[in-house]
């Protein structure tokens, strides 16, 4: 019989702190505790506010270029831009040119909503205590992950 801890005898690759995977998924949810007064301010949820953040970028979108732009699919989508659409942040309506596509439009609201979220992102800087050019690298480098993932 063996009186060694069964902990000294793991795999370090499978150690939960050595997970990529775990790095990324619980700073994903600090970042959403952290977004989440800030947006609840603006009457927002955070898919909400990235809707938002692609409308105030480019109105007029089609929902399948939106869902490409956020990586959601339109089942997601389609619930998500109806609520918004019953807040009066935007509009839904069919293309002329072509029956089968949605375009999405912000509304009056949804444009004057944009000044009012102009402040969330230097309170985000802020909260991180992370100088910019850090933040922005480290986006970056984020990203790249992310477009080597899905390829």
């Amino acid at each position: 019989m063996s009186t060694q801890n069964p902990a000294s005898q793991v795999n370090p690759a499978l150690l939960l702190d050595n997970q990529l995977c775990f790095a990324l998924y619980s700073t994903s949810l600090a970042m959403t505790k952290l977004y989440k007064p800030l947006l609840e301010a603006l009457g927002l949820t955070y898919p909400q506010y990235l809707v938002m953040l692609v409308l105030w970028e480019q109105d007029d979108v089609s929902v399948s270029a939106l869902g490409e732009r956020l990586f959601l699919d339109s089942g997601t989508l389609t619930p998500l831009l109806k609520r918004m659409e019953a807040a009066d942040l935007l509009v839904r309506a069919r293309s002329a040119q072509d029956e089968r596509r949605v375009q999405i439009s912000l509304t009056a609201a949804g444009r004057k909503l944009k000044a009012k979220a102009a402040k969330v992102p230097a309170c985000v800087v802020s909260a991180t205590h992370c100088p910019i050019p850090e933040l922005m690298a480290l986006t970056q480098k984020v990203q790249a992950l992310r477009r080597q993932l899905t390829v």
